[in-house]
């Protein structure tokens, strides 16, 4: 049996004799940690726009991760304009847009002028390592001059996105934001006063929680002309879920971007774990409350966008290439973590590190060695998924820029054993967005519609048993365990 099966293109539903197709276009916009990318889908959910900026950001200190808010709204305005301009259509033909948004990117502001108090806090940034013994106390004193003068709001990129697209009119968020805040109990489905009083953090100063498909107001007229109304607001990796149509407990996706993250659909019921997966909202419509479980590893694109940076290859499309043209490594093992380790080993102060080089490594070498190592901590996520949550898992579904890559595809469903379905269409946050807007005005009927539009390009599937890697995963292992707690502190 061939490792990698195409699937044929299925075709797209016919008119419905209820009616005929909905007028019109629906936005897609993705704020991610590495680019702003926003698409213009027709009924179809076929992309007939597209445009997209690389979001820059801060270093102000080693560990911290900032960015600049004016600089993004800009950006924000203008993948919007530009979009809709190669589709070649007109503004008052978007009947609706849905904004996805990278999670617990914070900021606060003046309530009264719009102007804010600080950068954006990335999820990426490690501070909070040491807020946890001591809150940093420039960002406290901040929030809680602001409060004094009763003029502050706290919220997450999306929160503070509707504030701006509206002039100020409207101050809520989604569930799915909420939920992957630290601030929000999915249990109760409201904010915790203990976990905010915890942080200094008013209640009061919180945005109101929003079902994700959802009305949330509209776009003020003096932005692009028109008052395009805002029908979604949802965190990325929930999104990319809901893109994937992953709409069913069992139901796993893997997305490699910026970061890798493993997410599974455990139905109406959150899954409590201390090993590394923890509980999120994925979407609220109506009374329909969908539960994710997740872990995540922070560095994945950025691995391949460093070794870009070192001349090892000029595109990312050459890797595959390059790896794939030695046996092994070599013996050579690379340790991803520039932003420190994540589950299951949780160490803030691992350093990123090449192990194992001879005077004969090249860059073929490095490369492959890289993109095992991508494989590897997928497996590693995978199962620890296994061992916590207690869910069969139906299908695995991947998306993000390096899902691209044949290799690591190929060789993670070698290392977990499964199928791995990639789409046509890899920016599944957008579409996701997209998806959970049109729903909110009936551009599309119900999420079985949304099954029958979405396209698979490629099923990989299991080539090599697992224990042929045995050997070289053990060796990554241990240079991963080496690798630990390398700086003093973060």
């Amino acid at each position: 049996m061939s490792a990698v099966r195409a699937v044929p293109e299925k075709r797209r539903p016919e008119q419905s004799a209820a009616g005929p197709t909905p007028a019109g276009f629906v936005l897609g916009l993705d704020v991610g940690s590495s680019v702003i990318r926003c698409h213009v889908y027709d009924h179809a959910t076929l992309i007939r726009g597209s445009s997209a900026q690389k979001v820059e950001s801060l270093y102000p200190q080693a560990g911290w991760v900032e960015i600049d808010p004016d600089a993004l709204w800009l950006q924000f305005v203008t993948v919007i304009k530009e979009s809709v301009r190669v589709a070649g259509i007109e503004m008052n033909q978007i009947v609706g847009l849905g904004i996805s948004t990278q999670r617990a990117t914070f900021i606060t502001w003046n309530k009264k002028t719009g102007n804010h108090f600080h950068n954006f806090i990335s999820w990426q940034d490690l501070r909070a390592v040491e807020l946890v013994k001591s809150w940093n106390n420039s960002l406290i004193m901040k929030v809680q001059k602001a409060v004094a003068e009763d003029n502050c709001c706290f919220g997450t990129l999306d929160t503070w996105l509707l504030h701006k697209l509206t002039k100020g009119s409207e101050f809520a968020t989604d569930f799915s934001n909420a939920s992957a805040t630290g601030l929000f109990d999915p249990y109760k489905m409201h904010w915790s006063g203990l976990l905010a009083s915890l942080l200094s953090i008013p209640l009061s100063i919180l945005p109101p929680v929003k079902d994700t498909s959802h009305n949330f107001g509209s776009v003020d007229e003096e932005i692009f002309g028109v008052p395009i109304p805002i029908v979604a607001m949802v965190a990325d990796q929930q999104s990319a879920m809901f893109g994937e149509c992953c709409f069913h407990a069992g139901d796993v996706k893997l997305t490699m971007g910026t970061g890798t993250f493993l997410d599974i659909n455990t139905g109406n019921n959150l899954q409590h774990t201390i090993g590394g997966f923890y509980p999120l909202i994925g979407w609220k419509i109506g009374q329909e409350v969908v539960c994710l479980a997740e872990s995540n590893a922070g560095d994945t694109g950025t691995i391949i966008k460093w070794a870009q940076e070192l001349d090892l290859f000029t595109d990312a499309a050459e890797t595959e290439k390059m790896a794939k043209s030695l046996e092994d490594s070599e013996g050579v093992c690379f340790v991803p973590s520039f932003s420190g380790l994540q589950a299951p080993l949780n160490d803030p102060c691992a350093c990123a590190s090449f192990m194992g080089l001879k005077p004969s490594t090249n860059k073929y070498h490095l490369v492959r060695a890289i993109l095992e190592s991508i494989a590897f901590r997928n497996k590693q996520l995978y199962e620890l998924m296994q061992k916590e949550i207690h869910i069969p898992v139906t299908k695995v579904r991947a998306d993000g820029g390096v899902c691209k890559n044949n290799f690591v595809m190929q060789m993670t469903s070698d290392l977990i054993n499964a199928n791995i379905e990639r789409p046509v269409n890899i920016d599944m946050s957008c579409l996701g967005a997209a998806s959970l807007a049109g729903l909110a005005i009936g551009f599309w009927t119900d999420k079985e519609e949304l099954k029958k539009l979405r396209q698979s390009e490629v099923v990989f599937e299991p080539q090599k048993k697992w224990q042929e890697y045995e050997m070289s995963m053990e060796n990554w292992v241990k240079a991963v365990k080496r690798s630990m707690n390398w700086y003093n502190k973060m």
